[in-house]
């Protein structure tokens, strides 16, 4: 395949499939949140809203949480793929991307791979099927009110 192809296999990869289903990556939803939040951050808008209804804060900050989150441990994944072997950038990616994802698919360097690339790919396997649900929940349960409140700082950002 052409690397443009691997690439737009990888960002469908990434994001996944619905909520309720069982694929991997950071499902569709999320995807979905995100992308509303910058529309409204571009039309200028204090909400977040879809279809008629406001998205929480809370919701913004597990689904941003989430994805970065991630693309953390995707990038992570690809490093250590391409230290410990001579694949491409690209093929690396691929493989670390539809293991978090768990879709299935290779390059075909899999069967190549030294121990440590097949663990960190076991590894990825497991995460990515396991890991986001649980970060989500656990995000979601888990709440802890201050009783004071910091100053507000406004960074520069961009």
């Amino acid at each position: 395949m052409e690397p443009a192809t691997l690439l737009s296999i990888c960002v469908l990869m990434f994001i996944g499939g619905g909520s309720a289903g069982t694929t991997g990556g950071i499902k569709v939803t999320t995807f979905a949140v995100l992308g509303a939040a910058i529309l409204a951050e571009i039309r200028g808008h204090a909400d977040v809203d879809v279809m008629c209804r406001r998205i929480s804060s809370a919701a913004l900050r597990q689904a941003l949480a989430v994805a970065l989150m991630d693309v953390g441990l995707v990038m992570s994944g690809t490093l250590v793929l391409l230290v410990v072997t001579p694949v491409s950038a690209e093929a690396a990616l691929f493989e670390v991307v539809s293991a978090f994802g768990t879709v299935g698919l290779s390059t075909g360097i899999t069967g190549d791979l030294p121990a440590v690339g097949q663990l960190t790919i076991i590894a990825l396997m497991f995460v990515g099927r396991v890991g986001p649900i649980t970060l989500a929940s656990a995000l979601a349960l888990r709440r802890r009110d201050r009783r004071y409140s910091l100053p507000e700082e406004r960074p520069v950002i961009g």
